[in-house]
């Protein structure tokens, strides 16, 4: 397992990253920008070394005392995947959920990738090439993220329809392809050291095939774009959140990018509704992040509840316990994923997928009225809560002080309670976090989707109420629903000559 420092280093490879708003930033360990969130990434590499958390973050020993990173081990048996479902929601409990896609994050994308190489029965040499890759993952703590491919919206408006895929092969060969084109937002790239990039359209067009492919994020030739940073003030006492979780959700460009056969892996068209895809396991990682997220907002709003002496009052009373309910439920959820799991096409443990999804749904569903709960909580103190910059004046403490203490707690301490709760739902990066979840996760119609497809006891249900009625029915089959299709993504109109 490698160390922070390792990591660190690592990303002084000649990356070629531009920040929208900051330009070309030749050092993302450095930059007021990104700096922050690589030293984030240094801590999740360290802390497997840290005595405190080693029965949290590694393996029980083997019979020669070797423990390994439970983030980097895929898991076999229902009792692996309970304790990496354990260890994946403590890591991202201390980030508030805000720190998405961890090196392993991109454990759990190469199993995916192994996972569906092995279920579409690929060649021999493409399964072996995936489980390779995934053990080299497993064993050197690189990380990996993942793209799904598809186009910007120059390319959608492109007036021929056979130029508006978002990659192209430009040549291939028997010791790899070559690739140009550009790709919309993804996660992390700027501080990853690998891509999986799984097209949406096929390469070469009209071949029906789908290629997938893991490329270096300092390739030659790879530019890695990111959004602007989160509007965040410089003082981290009124960012607490924001000053260190900004991922910088990027776009890639590519020209005539050179990927060795040995990464490059025929894949399937897209489908959300495909219980065993790609994404299986990326889904349990992402619906523990929104989980940590809600359970942050609860214990925001618990503090405050003491802080701000509304601990005894019966509107606030009720407002915690819907806020505890609503995690609650997503909990179970997530219990019950680990409890019941499916067996991998690769033969691994995997999170049951309608469980999963049934947390996603709950949390997704609750996650505007958890944001509006606290916003309200503490009332418009939210608002005007002081800096502590703003104590350095004597006369100016001394007001503060009467405005804002009191009760047992001073106004600093009840100020920074109520600076986190507005970096938390009031901020840029709640902003960043509701829209990219909306875009990436395709949204709570998607997940609803899934569910629907993924749902296998229609016709039990239905046929069971027969015994309840009094007359013959004939057997019922409401397997169609399982088929329903997604609404498609609307697509820009372009006018022929335009």
């Amino acid at each position: 397992m490698r160390t922070g420092a390792d990591y660190k280093e690592s990303l002084r490879d000649g990356r070629n990253v531009w920040v929208l708003g900051e330009g070309a930033v030749a050092d993302v360990t450095t930059h007021p920008a990104t700096a922050g969130m690589v030293e984030e990434y240094v801590k999740w590499y360290d802390r497997h070394f840290d005595p405190a958390w080693t029965d949290v973050l590694l393996t029980p020993p083997d019979a020669n005392g070797i423990r390994l990173p439970l983030a980097l081990t895929p898991p076999n048996t229902p009792d692996d995947l309970k304790r990496m479902g354990r260890q994946i929601s403590a890591v991202h409990f201390l980030t508030g959920g805000n720190m998405t896609h961890t090196p392993g994050y991109g454990e759990l994308i190469a199993l995916g990738l192994q996972n569906v190489m092995k279920r579409l029965d690929n060649s021999s040499e493409e399964i072996e090439a995936a489980e390779e890759y995934l053990d080299y993952i497993s064993k050197s703590g690189r990380f990996l993220t993942y793209a799904g491919g598809g186009p910007l919206i120059g390319t959608r408006l492109r007036p021929d329809i056979d130029d508006r895929a978002a990659l192209k092969l430009v040549s291939e060969s028997a010791d790899g392809i070559v690739v140009s084109g550009k790709i919309q937002m993804h996660t992390s790239t700027a501080f990853a050291e690998d891509l999986l990039i799984s097209t949406r359209n096929d390469m070469p067009a009209g071949s029906g095939r789908h290629l997938w492919f893991v490329v270096p994020v300092n390739a030659p030739g790879l530019r890695v774009v990111s959004r602007r940073a989160a509007a965040r003030h410089k003082n981290p006492f009124l960012s607490p959140l924001s000053s260190r979780f900004d991922e910088l959700d990027s776009m890639v460009w590519m020209e005539d990018v050179f990927i060795p056969r040995s990464r490059v892996f025929t894949g399937e068209a897209p489908n959300r509704n495909r219980k065993e895809s790609l994404v299986c396991w990326m889904l349990w990682h992402h619906s523990y992040g929104w989980l940590a997220k809600a359970e942050l907002s609860l214990g925001i709003a618990l503090a405050l509840a003491e802080t701000m002496r509304l601990k005894e009052n019966p509107e606030t009373v009720d407002q915690l316990v819907e806020m505890t309910v609503n995690v609650q439920t997503s909990r179970t959820c997530m219990a019950a994923a680990e409890l019941d799991p499916e067996v991998s096409a690769s033969g691994h443990a995997l999170p049951n997928q309608i469980h999963v999804a049934s947390a996603g749904i709950n949390t997704l569903r609750v996650r505007q009225r958890m944001g509006q709960l606290l916003r309200g909580l503490p009332g418009s103190s939210l608002i005007n809560a002081p800096a502590d910059t703003d104590f350095a004046d004597p006369v100016m403490a001394a007001e503060l002080e009467d405005a804002f203490g009191g009760g047992g707690y001073t106004a600093m301490q009840r100020a920074a309670l109520l600076q986190l709760a507005w970096d938390q739902v009031s901020s840029g990066l709640d902003g960043r976090e509701a829209a990219f979840e909306m875009h990436a996760s395709g949204g709570l119609e998607s997940w609803r989707r899934q569910l629907a497809a993924w749902f296998d006891r229609y016709n039990e249900l239905a046929n069971g109420v027969r015994d309840f009625v009094q007359v013959d029915l004939p057997d019922m089959d409401l397997s169609s629903l399982q088929e329903i299709e997604g609404v498609p993504r609307r697509m820009p109109q372009v006018t022929p000559g335009s």
